[in-house]
C-alpha cells in the first residue's frame, strides 16, 4: 500500500511527485518518483492482514449483491480493524487464509471468516480491477496464486506425543545471525518425525507461543516441561522466504494440519418424530466458560445414530457460531431448520485443548455424514424424559401428516428501535425469515416469532427476492409495515402440497387453536 507523501506545497505537481513507501520500513525510509514506481501490469492484487482482540470485530461487512460479481467488502468501518489492514470499500474477496473462496457459497466464505479466529488474511482485488478482470475472462484463481510465486508452501501444525523412551524426539537450535530464529530436527523414526516434523524446519510457533518472541532458553524449559504432548507449527526455509517476501504472517490459520488430537465433526440430522433427542443445556465448566451442551441423548434417536455423545459442546448450528448465542436464541435457530438441521459439536477436552493453544477450534472440522441409517423412532419409549417432544401430527386418511400453518398478517408501526427486528437467509433454501426480534419491539408485539418465513411485504410476495431487495421494500414503506409471514415448518408443507399461501388464508388459519405449532419458547428437541 502506498500512501501520498504532502509536503504541504500549493503546487498540485509537487504533491504528487512523491510516494512514500512504508514497507521499507522507518530506518530507511525510501523515496521513490511516481512517475517511474514500477506497477505489475493488469490487475492487482492486495493481501491484508487483520488482526483482533478478544470482544473485538473486524469490523467490515461481506455481501453479494444483485447485478454485482464476487464476493464483496461492504461498510468498512472507519479507523477499525479492517480499514488499517487495507480493505477497502467495494472490494472483492478472492482468497481466505490463502484458500480461494471466489468460486465458493457466500455463507462458506463467511463461515470461513468467521471460524479464522483472532487472525484472518484475506487476497483481494479492487472492485474496478475485479470487474474488468471478469469481463476480459481472467482466471482469478490464476491472478492469486501468481501472487504467491515459486517456492510456496504451507506452514505445518504438528502435533507430538511424546514417547515414554525417546521422549518428543526433536532438538531445537538458534540459526546462527538471525535473531529470534530457530531451527527444528527430528530424530529419525521418533514422535516429532511422525508428526510430520522434517529436518531443518523452521520454528515459528510453539504450544502457542511465537518462537521469535522466546529465547533459545526458554524454549528449552518449555521442551523439557511439556507433559506428553506439545504441538509446534513448522516450514521449510524456502517456504518462510516466500512468506517473508509478500510480508505475510506465518500463521496456524493457513497451515497443514492432519494430525490434531481433537477435531469438531460437522453433522447433519433428520429430525425423527420425536425431534432430534436431546437436551440442549446452558452451563459453566470449571474454567467459568459459559458452554451450550448436548445432554442426555436418547437411544435410537437422529443425534445417537450422527454419533454424539453426553456432554459434547455444540459450536455451530447451521454454520453460525453458538459462541455469543443465548440459549433462546439458539432454540430459535433450531426452530428456523424446519426439519433437518446441521451441527458442529466437539467434546469438551477439544475445546479446553484449542483455547490454550489461542485457536479457533472450527479452523480443523470436519463434515461428517450419519453412518447409519435413521432408524424410525416407533420403538423408541414413548415416556422418555431425554426428550421434549413435538405433539403427535393429525394424519389424512392417505397417511400424509396434516400441518396446520401458523399464517399471520402483522402490521407495524416503526418505533424508537425501528420495527425492531432483523431478518435473516440460508443459503440454498428459500425464504426470508425473521432472525431476532427486539423484545418489547413493534415487530414481537404484531405477532412475529423467530424463524417466520415472510412471504409478502406490504401486499407483494417476495418469496423469490434477495434478502437486500427485501429490506429495501421494507425501509420504502415508510413508518407502517404489512408483513404476511408464516412458521418455517407450515411454509414448507404449503409448498410441498401446493397450498397458495395468500392473506385469505389468515383468518381460516387463525381459527385451529388446538393444532397450532408449540409456542416460541418450547424446545423443539
Amino acid at each position: 500500500m502506498r500512501l501520498t507523501h504532502s509536503t504541504g506545497v500549493e503546487n498540485p505537481m509537487e504533491l504528487n511527485k512523491f510516494v512514500f513507501n512504508p514497507k521499507e520500513g522507518i530506518d530507511n525510509p525510501t523515496m521513490v518518483i511516481a512517475e517511474d514506481a514500477e506497477r505489475p501490469p493488469g490487475p492487482s492484487p492486495r493481501l491484508c492482514v487483520l488482526k483482533k482482540e478478544e470482544g473485538e470485530y473486524f469490523g467490515f461487512h461481506l455481501r453479494v449483491e444483485r447485478g454485482t460479481s464476487g464476493h464483496v467488502v461492504r461498510h468498512v468501518e472507519a479507523w477499525g480493524l479492517a480499514e488499517k489492514g487495507g480493505l477497502r470499500e467495494g472490494d472483492r474477496v478472492l482468497e481466505v487464509n490463502e484458500l480461494f473462496v471466489a468460486d465458493l457459497g457466500h455463507t462458506e466464505v463467511a463461515h470461513r471468516i468467521q471460524e479464522s479466529g483472532p487472525q484472518l488474511c484475506m487476497l483481494v482485488l479492487d472492485g474496478e480491477e475485479y470487474e474488468q478482470a471478469v469481463a476480459q475472462g481472467q482466471d482469478l484463481k490464476e491472478l492469486a496464486s501468481a501472487q504467491r510465486g515459486e517456492g510456496w508452501r504451507p506452514p505445518r501444525l504438528c502435533h507430538i506425543t511424546r514417547d515414554p523412551v525417546t521422549g518428543l524426539g526433536l532438538s531445537i537450535l538458534p540459526v546462527e545471525g538471525e535473531k529470534g530464529k530457530f531451527t527444528i530436527s527430528p530424530v529419525s523414526g521418533g514422535p516429532a518425525e511422525r508428526a510430520g516434523v522434517r529436518k531443518g524446519d523452521r520454528l515459528i510457533w510453539i504450544n502457542g507461543a511465537m518462537a521469535c518472541e522466546l529465547t533459545h532458553s526458554a524454549i528449552s524449559k518449555m521442551v523439557k516441561k511439556c507433559s506428553d504432548h506439545m504441538t509446534v507449527l513448522v516450514i521449510d526455509s524456502e517456504g518462510e522466504a516466500n512468506y517473508t517476501r509478500r510480508r505475510m504472517p506465518i500463521l496456524p490459520a493457513v497451515a497443514d494440519a492432519q494430525n490434531m488430537p481433537y477435531r469438531p465433526r460437522r453433522l447433519h440430522l433428520q429430525q425423527g418424530p420425536h425431534g432430534y433427542g436431546f437436551f440442549l443445556r446452558q452451563e459453566k465448566t470449571s474454567a467459568g466458560r459459559t458452554v451450550h451442551m448436548l445432554r442426555e441423548v436418547d437411544a435410537g434417536s437422529p443425534a445417537e445414530l450422527a454419533g454424539i455423545k453426553d456432554g459434547e459442546l455444540l459450536l455451530e448450528v447451521n454454520g453460525e457460531s453458538t459462541e455469543c448465542l443465548s440459549h433462546e436464541n439458539v432454540v430459535s435457530r433450531f426452530r428456523q431448520s424446519g426439519q433437518q438441521v446441521t451441527l458442529t459439536t466437539m467434546t469438551l477436552h477439544g475445546q479446553e485443548f484449542y483455547t490454550m493453544l489461542g485457536l479457533s477450534p472450527l479452523l480443523f472440522t470436519e463434515d461428517h455424514s450419519s453412518s447409519k441409517e435413521q432408524k424410525e423412532e416407533s420403538a423408541a419409549p414413548e415416556q422418555s424424559a431425554a426428550v421434549i417432544k413435538l405433539p403427535a401430527p393429525r394424519t389424512e386418511a392417505q397417511g400424509e401428516p396434516l400441518v396446520e400453518p401458523s399464517l399471520r398478517l402483522c402490521v407495524l408501526q416503526r418505533g424508537a428501535v425501528g420495527f425492531g427486528f432483523h431478518l435473516g437467509c440460508i443459503q440454498q433454501k428459500p425464504g426470508i425469515f425473521i432472525n431476532q426480534l427486539a423484545p418489547g419491539g413493534p415487530g414481537e408485539s404484531s405477532g412475529l416469532l423467530p424463524g417466520d418465513v415472510v412471504v409478502e411485504v406490504n401486499g407483494q410476495n417476495v418469496e423469490e427476492e434477495c434478502l437486500e431487495d427485501v429490506i429495501l421494500l421494507m425501509k420504502i414503506g415508510g413508518y407502517s409495515l404489512s408483513m404476511l409471514v408464516v412458521d418455517r415448518p407450515g411454509y414448507e408443507w404449503m409448498k410441498k402440497n401446493g397450498k397458495p399461501i395468500t392473506a385469505e388464508k389468515v383468518i381460516k388459519a387463525s381459527e385451529v387453536k388446538e393444532n397450532v405449532n408449540p409456542s416460541p419458547t418450547q424446545p423443539l428437541f
